[in-house]
């Protein structure tokens, strides 16, 4: 395997937002139980997957511009709808895992779970409707 080119980027970015989402998951699951490192660790992880998609993400649009999308009939208002959720939504998350990181790194532990309750869900919707914008561009109705 040679490397990338600028076309494997989408798949490499839905890759990442795999991970952070599964890591997500663990995390949360983690603390839930109590494990308060695995949830540290779990959730440092998902901060760095999702700053590697970011870069990934960035570079790969600088690059290749715009990707149409193809579908036709009930799909695309359905496309339009978790694209645009999740944009918006993109766009709220970072702030929200900056200050929610920050407060757990400085040990404000209360501030960190009032916060967390709004920033966890939020950022899963973010990853997971990251894929599901992938595979429905990329792969299902791909021009």
């Amino acid at each position: 395997m040679g490397p990338l080119k600028l076309s494997d980027l989408p798949t490499v970015n839905a890759v990442l937002n795999t991970c952070s989402a599964v890591l997500l998951f663990f995390g949360y699951r983690a603390i839930r139980a109590g494990r308060i490192i695995v949830h540290r660790n779990c959730m440092l992880s998902a901060c760095f997957t999702s700053a590697l998609f970011l870069t990934s993400y960035l570079y790969y649009h600088f690059h290749a511009g715009i990707n149409r999308f193809h579908g036709y009939g009930l799909i695309r208002p359905v496309y339009f709808t978790i694209l645009t959720t999740h944009t918006i939504l993109a766009i709220v998350i970072l702030p929200l895992v900056i200050i929610t990181l920050t407060f757990a790194l400085r040990g404000r532990f209360d501030r960190h779970r009032a916060i967390a309750r709004w920033t966890w869900p939020i950022w899963v919707y973010v990853s997971v409707t990251g894929v599901i914008v992938y595979w429905l561009l990329y792969r299902v109705y791909a021009g």
